[in-house]
């Protein structure tokens, strides 16, 4: 029996997103003027790859935002799913703009100065910036945690697990990139640090480069992650298993012999289940039953839109 599901309600996007992205965008772009000024009065290296990574940074924030607005639109005539998949697009721009403005000019830039005999320089403004730096980059850090440590209490599974798969592209970003910073702010310092103590400008560079390799990695890991969400990827066992429990807890479900479920934006899904429905009704009764039950479903912040239709008697049930 084909059925056709009741109209989709207006997508509803977590407003901690959004003020986790503009969050990261004001401590970004303050880091980016400081470690520029300072770049240029030390003419460290480090200094230049981190300046280099902030500036990245805060321009990936502007395509983050873009993500949210975009993925955020209700679904119309021409994309009755929605437009969740935007974020995974724009997120994808976000993550190629760290790769090439970030890691590229880091690593060239250390590469260049490799061969630099630099003079000892008063590296106490670099030392000032780096610290202030850390502390707007914890701030924003922290936002991100949160966010990130209340939808892993949600399901039940451990922090770094929720940011490898929560289908929230821009809570993903946020939350690597700014851990990355962190880490790079102190390799950074380690390189500064190692010119003074030795004279030798060659650590700086090397700090340039490490920062430049830290942030490929990242960018890498967010690319292949959003090209997996374009491109199909299955839903998280763990939520599989939460709705299909869901569906049978239901009075009027007696069981499942289907249950296909597809992201179609962060923390979206497209639900389709053949279900076998107690009692023996009518057909039109049937039929009503089976709009009210997609209503149910629909109701559920995780579900974009749900299309239910009938078992056969020879289909093999769905165990939770």
């Amino acid at each position: 029996m084909n059925q056709t599901a009741a109209a989709p309600a207006a997508t509803s996007k977590p407003s901690g997103s959004m003020l986790t992205v503009l969050i990261a965008l004001g401590a970004n772009t303050l880091i980016a003027l400081a470690k520029t000024v300072a770049a240029i009065i030390t003419g460290s290296a480090s200094m230049v790859a981190e300046a280099a990574h902030s500036w990245a940074d805060a321009g990936n924030e502007v395509f983050l935002m873009v993500a949210e607005r975009k993925s955020g639109q209700a679904p119309d005539a021409s994309h009755p799913m929605g437009y969740g998949r935007e974020g995974y697009i724009w997120s994808m721009f976000a993550a190629i703009g760290l790769f090439t403005a970030g890691s590229v000019v880091s690593i060239y830039h250390g590469i260049t100065q490799l061969g630099n005999h630099e003079p000892e320089s008063d590296y106490r403004i670099a030392y000032i910036v780096l610290a202030i730096a850390f502390v707007l980059e914890g701030i924003s850090f922290l936002q991100a945690r949160r966010e990130a440590s209340e939808g892993a209490r949600k399901a039940g599974v451990g922090l770094l697990h929720h940011i490898s798969r929560t289908s929230n592209p821009t809570l993903r970003a946020v939350f690597a990139e700014d851990a990355a910073a962190l880490v790079g702010l102190l390799l950074a310092a380690a390189g500064i640090l190692a010119h003074q103590l030795t004279g030798k400008a060659v650590y700086d560079a090397i700090g340039s480069i490490l920062v430049g390799l830290l942030l490929g990695v990242i960018a890498t890991f967010l690319i292949g992650r959003n090209r997996d969400f374009l491109s199909g990827q299955a839903v998280d066992p763990s939520v599989r298993a939460r709705v299909l429990q869901r569906m049978l807890d239901h009075p009027e479900i007696s069981r499942i012999t289907y249950l296909h479920l597809e992201y179609v934006g962060a923390e979206k899904v497209f639900l389709v289940a053949a279900v076998d429905l107690t009692g023996d009704e009518s057909e039109s009764h049937v039929a009503d039953v089976l709009r009210r039950l997609e209503a149910e479903i629909e109701d559920h912040d995780l579900v974009q839109r749900a299309i239910l239709t009938l078992s056969s008697a020879d289909e093999a049930s769905i165990l939770p």
